[in-house]
């Protein structure tokens, strides 16, 4: 049984390319631009402020969200900024 990395198979040869890579070194730069993580939403960083509601206010909230072709966060921060 060889290796697997999400349930596929994964062959000597895929490992000694990455192993090549590796050796020759990565251009750092490149690595940060991948984007990962979620978009900004501005030039600062947001703040993540919590909210508690029961599960029949968030399916409401969902509900409403569906209807307006938005997310849940959009809609409550349209809320709390009226």
């Amino acid at each position: 049984m060889g290796e697997k990395i999400d349930g596929k198979a994964v062959t000597e040869e895929q490992i000694s390319q990455w192993v090549r890579e590796a050796e020759d070194g990565y251009d750092v730069a490149q690595l940060k631009k991948r984007g990962r993580g979620r978009p900004g939403r501005g030039a600062q960083p947001s703040q993540v402020v919590a909210v508690r509601f029961t599960p029949e206010e968030i399916a409401e909230l969902d509900r409403r969200a569906q209807l307006r072709e938005m997310s849940r966060s959009e809609l409550i921060r349209e809320a709390a900024l009226l």
